[in-house]
């Protein structure tokens, strides 16, 4: 690990009100690493007590501490000049100017990229149930299938119908869970005919999930996941260099033979700079109604692979029936009761807790923002 490669991982980290990553605000003045693998790095803020300070260290934290090799990270705090503020805000405005030529995701949204290393692992139900848990506790959500030529989400989440579009840009499926909603982009609300195989080739289908970040006119989300499709592909690398602030969570089965195909997609995040926000093992094991408990995939593989990439175990979910019933009748099992339903809640708490916390929007670097925009007006 190199300082340059320290500052390639801080590009992940973004400001939430500013909507730019820190290095390229200007806010981080260095980063070293020494032999021990011990990464020191100075950040600089607007000011020094900034409300977002913790999350801005967590992230930096997470995403640089998890990296191979690191064995500590120290952060040090300053605030900027006069003259860095100004370099800072004029940063910030000219990328304000320049956003909508690159993702409508608002740059508060948490991205989160839900992976595996191959199919038949439950990506997409963990997808699906992780996104209705968020909703269902009040948060905005975006669901992006990306999963082009394997799409399931609507079926899962009890959507259909086509995508509707507004002044060139496509509106996406709405649905609302108590207090919260999902907003829901998949290609099977666009094909005629869903048995109908997408001969598609791998620039296509990028070009696909590109469009679905640029030309859809999301709403203003907490977080977007997004149903990658299996293994480590053309989508996976499109997707880090078009979202590099995205978090990736890995879904992997029981069994420890599945690890080394699993520890793929670990290893693409790592190389592509995405931190690697954690791992779930789906269909842990069946409990009959007498009581007895059988792992029918094996066991251990979730916390083998997270402790191989170096990331936690955010939870493991048993099979049940109301699993796969609840995904062919689009009502997903965490909306119910049952083991797999406290399972499901248990890892969205902690993605809200501790894995990927929403971002605060009660910072100080917006409010100087909004007054440096007032004070100097829109530029020419």
């Amino acid at each position: 690990m190199t300082g340059d490669e320290v500052l390639d991982l801080l590009r992940g980290v973004v400001d939430p009100e500013l909507g730019s990553d820190i290095v390229d605000l200007g806010m981080v003045r260095s980063a070293t690493v020494d032999a021990d693998g011990r990464v020191a790095i100075e950040i600089a803020l607007t000011t020094i007590g900034c409300p977002l300070q913790a999350q801005i260290k967590k992230d930096v934290t997470n995403r640089v501490g998890s990296a191979p090799g690191v064995t500590a990270v120290d952060i040090a705090w300053d605030e900027m000049t006069a003259e860095e503020k100004a370099a800072c805000m004029d940063k910030a405005r000219f990328n304000a100017s320049q956003r909508a030529t690159e993702t409508t995701v608002p740059a508060t949204t948490r991205v989160i990229a839900i992976a595996s290393g191959k199919g038949g692992v439950g990506k997409s139900s963990v997808t699906v149930n992780l996104a209705a848990g968020l909703a269902a506790e009040g948060f905005a959500v975006g669901v992006l299938d990306a999963d082009i030529g394997g799409f399931s989400v609507p079926r899962m989440l009890g959507v259909e119908g086509p995508l509707t579009s507004s002044e060139s840009k496509i509106t996406p499926h709405v649905k609302k869970l108590g207090t919260g909603r999902l907003e829901i982009v998949s290609m099977g609300f666009l094909v005629e005919d869903h048995d109908t195989a997408l001969l598609w080739r791998g620039q296509i289908l990028n070009r696909a999930v590109q469009h679905f970040l640029e030309d859809v006119r999301w709403g203003d989300l907490d977080y977007l996941l997004i149903d990658m499709p299996p293994g480590t592909g053309d989508i996976q690398m499109g997707l880090a260099r078009m979202l590099p602030r995205t978090e990736m969570i890995v879904v992997t089965t029981p069994g420890i033979g599945v690890q080394s195909v699993a520890v793929r997609a670990a290893d693409l995040a790592r190389k592509t700079y995405l931190r690697l926000a954690g791992v779930i093992e789906n269909m842990s094991a069946f409990t009959c109604e007498h009581g007895e408990t059988y792992a029918l995939f094996g066991e251990g593989g979730g916390q083998e692979l997270a402790d191989r990439v170096g990331a936690p175990l955010l939870g493991s979910v048993p099979i049940e029936p109301s699993v796969s019933t609840g995904g062919d009748a689009g009502t997903p099992a965490v909306l119910g009761e049952g083991a797999a339903a406290d399972a499901f809640r248990a890892i969205v708490r902690t993605i809200i807790d501790e894995a990927v916390p929403p971002a605060s929007m009660a910072g100080c670097s917006a409010r100087m923002f909004e007054r440096v925009e007032a004070a100097l007006g829109p530029k020419a």
